[in-house]
């Protein structure tokens, strides 16, 4: 079993969330959260807004870590035991431009209605639902782009 680490973003803009649209070679077809591999000597901080930034265009901020999900897949040779840190990003428009090479061929902000039927993955989903909570409590006390969170 090989053990993995990504971390990624639940990126908010005027209270609307950035999904990416995967479409690989017509076999994996879905909307996701941006996420990635941790590189070697990277902080997952630091992996979480360089993914959001490969895979979106975005350029995010970063307000606060919201958890961990974690699954399994097989690959030809093995499986992956897959650990994924997530954090609460804000970004400062709906800009948004999918990366191609990792074929993403869609992306957008959507209300968190729409975002969490759209998505392909319930530890997604659930993942989503902690940090739009945390957004509302940070919103309620007028904190949700301040700069003093």
């Amino acid at each position: 079993m090989i053990e993995a680490i990504s971390c990624g973003g639940v990126v908010i803009f005027r209270g609307k969330i950035l999904l990416l649209y995967k479409n690989y070679k017509n076999r994996y077809e879905g909307w996701v959260l941006p996420k990635g591999t941790v590189e070697e000597g990277e902080q997952h901080t630091e992996t979480a807004l360089r993914e959001v930034k490969e895979e979106s265009g975005v350029d995010a901020t970063l307000i606060k870590y919201v958890g961990k999900t974690s699954y399994t897949f097989s690959t030809y040779s093995d499986v992956v035991s897959k650990n994924v840190h997530w954090y609460l990003m804000m970004a400062n428009s709906f800009y948004s431009k999918p990366q191609k090479e990792e074929y993403f061929c869609d992306s957008g902000y959507y209300k968190f209605h729409e975002a969490y039927h759209l998505l392909k993955f319930p530890n997604e989903k659930q993942i989503l639902e902690e940090a739009y909570s945390e957004y509302i409590e940070l919103k309620k006390k007028h904190l949700w782009g301040s700069g003093t969170i």
